[in-house]
């Protein structure tokens, strides 16, 4: 689903999985110019970024944040411990994380239960703006699931921020990829978007994505599997 555009925000993505690769791939098919880093020396990925997310700019990570409008954190949660926080002071950090204790094992920086892990992230980044959202998605379902916008099978997904502005700049750029946008009132109401919260892994078209969020019982345009 091609579109054509200009003058978009310059995207930087850290991590390039399965995550990382996809919103690339949706990103830079929207018109976006896209760098990506992984943690280390960007040769070493510049192969892989070649092949499967052909466009992307493979870079440092301090390089590819200081070139960037808006960096997207698809790294696995328990590698954030150790991400350099000052490099990201005064960005829009989109937080596409989940905290999976099975998987990423006990992270005790993401045990308070007080907070949300988005909640957390923006207080580990306090000179950053973090908008969460993709978390609640299957990478699987990235690409196939985007449609034009009026069209009556349009999925839509969630942006919490405490920043209204940041949001709706966010929000933008998902309808740009091909989705609608349900925006909530902060990074606490997030947690709805959370493995366990009532749209995580739910295909659901903007009006359904709101009644789950507010608790009402509603059906799901198609059966999905848990984001991941």
């Amino acid at each position: 689903m091609t579109t054509t555009v200009s003058a978009r925000p310059r995207v930087a993505i850290l991590g390039v999985g399965h995550v990382g690769s996809a919103l690339a791939r949706i990103l830079l098919d929207a018109g976006y110019e896209v760098d990506v880093a992984a943690s280390g020396d960007p040769q070493r990925i510049q192969l892989i970024a070649s092949v499967i997310m052909p466009g992307a700019r493979p870079a440092w990570a301090a390089e590819a944040v200081a070139g960037a409008d808006i960096v997207i954190l698809a790294i696995p949660l328990h590698r954030f411990a150790g991400l350099d926080r000052g490099m990201l002071d005064g960005k829009l950090v989109i937080d596409s994380m989940n905290y999976w204790a099975p998987t990423d094992g006990v992270q005790p920086l993401f045990e308070d239960t007080s907070l949300t892990s988005s909640e957390i992230v923006q207080r580990e980044l306090p000179n950053s703006t973090v908008v969460k959202t993709f978390n609640h998605i299957g990478y699987h379902e990235m690409e196939e699931d985007r449609r034009l916008a009026g069209e009556p099978d349009r999925r839509a997904l969630g942006v919490a921020s405490d920043d209204p502005e940041a949001a709706a700049l966010v929000a933008s750029l998902i309808q740009d990829v091909g989705y609608d946008t349900v925006l909530v009132e902060s990074l606490r109401d997030g947690v709805a978007f959370e493995p366990g919260g009532p749209v995580f892994g739910a295909r659901l078209d903007a009006g359904g994505f709101r009644a789950a969020v507010a608790g009402e019982s509603t059906p799901e345009l198609v059966s999905a599997e848990a984001a991941a």
